[in-house]
Formats: C-alpha cells, structure tokens, sequence
C-alpha cells in the first residue's frame, strides 16, 4: 500500500506542474490577443529645459554643517598636495560631487608661486595641441623672465608653426636648472568627452610625464581608469589617488549635456555659449561679436567670407595677422561655436549656428 501511496503522490506532482506550465502559456497566448497600448515615449509631455533647470538649481542642499566641516578637513591637505606636486607626482581627484570648486579653491589659495593653466574637460571638443601651443608659450615667458637658456629654433619660431613632438620635446627639456620652476595644469573631468580617446590621452599624458609639468585632475566617470594602461600611470601620470567626495552639484559640468526630460531652449543655448566665449580671451570674444553682428545685419546671407571678418578685425585693431585670425577660428571651431559652409560662388564662409534670437541673447551675455 505504501508503494501505491508513493506512486500516486507522484502522479500528482507531475499533474501539478503540467497544469501549472498549460496555465501560464495558456495566459500568456490570452494576454498576447488583446489590444497594444498606443502610447509612446514621444507622448510624455516635456518641460523647458531652463525651467527644469531652474527648479534643480532651487533645491535647497542639505547637510551643510557636514558639508563645511568635509571641505575643511581636505583643505588641511594643501600643504600635503602641493609637496607632491613639487615631487613630480600628479594629483587625481575622484568621488561623488563636482570637485571644480575643491580643485580650484587649491589652485587659487595654494599654487600662486606656480603658472596654472585650466583645461575643461566636460566641453565637447577641447583641442589638445592648442593646450600644448600655450604651455611652451607660458614656459618659454618663464625662461626669459628667467633668463634662462632656450632652445634656439623653437625660441625663434612660434610655436603654433611646430609639430606636437617638438613642443613636447620643449616642455621636456632642461632649460632650466631651478627643478622648482614647473607650470600646474588643472584638468576638470579628465575623463570628459572631449578628452576620453586614446589619442587625446596618450598626448596628455605625455604632457604630464614633462619636466616642467605638474597635473591635478578630477575623475567622475565609473569606467575612467580604463582610459589608462600601466605605463601611463605608474611612469607619465604617476598619480596620487585621492578620494573627496563632495556631495556637490554638477551645476557647471551639466551646463554641456542636454536634459533628457527636457526640451533645448534658446536662452539656455546662448546661456551655454556664453560659458564657452567666456572662457576665451577678451580678442577672441570681440572677433566673435564681429561676425556676430554682421549675421545679424544680414540674415538673408549664408554667411560671412574670412576676407571680410579679417578686414573688419584689422579695422578694430583686434587681430595683426592672418594667422592670429586663423587661431581664433580654430578655436570657436573647436568648441563648435562657428562653422563652415561653402557659398554659391564657390569661397567658404562662417557662420554661427544660432538663431537669431538666441545669438541676440548671447551678445547680451557677453556684454554683461
């Protein structure tokens, strides 16, 4: 009896489950017949980005005290910092919150012996060439204030003539005996966009590994030491890893990356290139305007010939030569506030790619 007993438990396990498994593809076959639902993401109603934006910016923070009381506990490392960087090693900040403020208020309070260059990381597109070109500048200022021994071709030719490997070979070099004598350069979000290839990073971090070079920089991507190999660690970057969470907003760094439950606005976008010219020198920010202002006086054009915007900069005294226009252009190329396009008489020409309205919006912001 207890064998037939057994039997049937058996039996009855085995219909259980069949049962269980016909119920739920016989759902699934039900569920399947009926009516899709005609919604989509697209339906989702969207708020202005600047209005989304605001509302964010509106929150009011919270843990202040603790807050305080963090950032002065990694103020007390400065001096640590700095003794550091004067050992050649690099400094690379990581941890939750913006730390552009962190990195700055060091630069500002405990690097005033030393030139400190800032490369914005989060931009879209940052020319690393043309980073390189102001550092042999500012190092080559140094020298001579120095009066130190320079090399002898790259101190009469400029520097924007020369191939990366000549200006690294500058920076490199031993032209001064003062091992003190070196050129910070602080790097928010060197794991940013516009500097996260290969060959970007393989040219900063050559860069680093210079003589005369010392670097702080911030990470704040998960994947970032992936960017690296050994080599450009240990030897080129020879990094101090510090972690400093801040707990801050990406209040600046998110000025760059659209909203994903926003739509663009004209005031936010002129509001981000106004950031951006901000960031240049006073010259470049008036060859801007020129071309600016003759769009507007023109909108029917489809854009200004190089000829002319250097003929106006002439006439204002704001560029000497073809070339220093030239850099300029490269410049608001590279940060894609200026374009290109080829006229229907066959010259090119540039514009800037904003509608009126928000280029007049801009023009305000930079006059501000």
């Amino acid at each position: 009896m207890e064998i037939n007993n057994g039997v049937e438990d058996e039996e009855l396990e085995e219909e259980e489950e069949f049962g269980f498994s016909r119920n739920y593809f016989l759902a699934k076959e039900l569920g399947g017949s009926g009516k899709k639902s005609t919604r989509k993401l697209s339906d989702i109603g969207l708020v202005d980005e600047q209005e989304l934006r605001a509302a964010a910016s509106n929150i009011e923070p919270k843990h202040e005290k603790e807050i305080v009381a963090l950032m002065n506990s990694y103020k007390s490392m400065y001096p640590k910092w700095v003794f550091e960087l004067r050992c050649g090693f690099g400094l690379l900040m990581y941890g939750f919150g913006s730390k552009k403020s962190l990195i700055e208020d060091f630069a500002s309070t405990a690097l005033t012996e030393y030139s400190v260059v800032v490369i914005n990381g989060y931009l879209q597109t940052i020319n690393v060439k043309q980073v390189v070109i102001s550092l042999a500048e500012l190092l080559a200022d140094q020298l001579r204030t120095k009066r130190a021994n320079t090399s002898g071709n790259l101190s009469k030719q400029p520097f924007n003539s020369r191939s990366m490997d000549d200006l690294l070979a500058f920076l490199n070099g031993s032209q001064t005996e003062d091992k003190d004598c070196f050129i910070c350069i602080v790097v928010h979000n060197i794991d940013g966009p516009g500097l996260r290839d290969p060959e970007t990073q393989q040219y900063l971090s050559q860069i680093a590994a210079c003589s005369c070079i010392r670097i702080i920089a911030s990470i704040d991507h998960v994947n970032s030491a992936l960017l690296w190999d050994k080599k450009m660690v240990h030897t080129q970057f020879n990094w101090c890893w510090y972690h400093v969470p801040t707990f801050a907003p990406y209040r600046i760094e998110g000025m760059f990356f659209p909203m994903i439950l926003a739509h663009g606005s004209t005031a936010q976008t002129a509001k981000t290139a106004a950031i951006v010219l901000q960031s240049l020198t006073p010259n470049a920010q008036s060859v801007f305007r020129g071309l600016a202002e003759h769009q507007l006086s023109h909108p029917d054009e489809e854009g200004m010939p190089i000829n002319d915007l250097y003929a106006i900069c002439r006439e204002r005294f704001l560029v000497s030569s073809q070339v220093t226009l030239n850099s300029h252009l490269t410049e608001f190329k590279d940060h894609e506030l200026v374009k290109t396009r080829r006229h229907s008489d066959g010259q090119d020409c540039l514009y800037i790619p904003l509608t009126a309205e928000a280029l007049k919006k801009l023009l305000a912001e930079i006059s501000q």
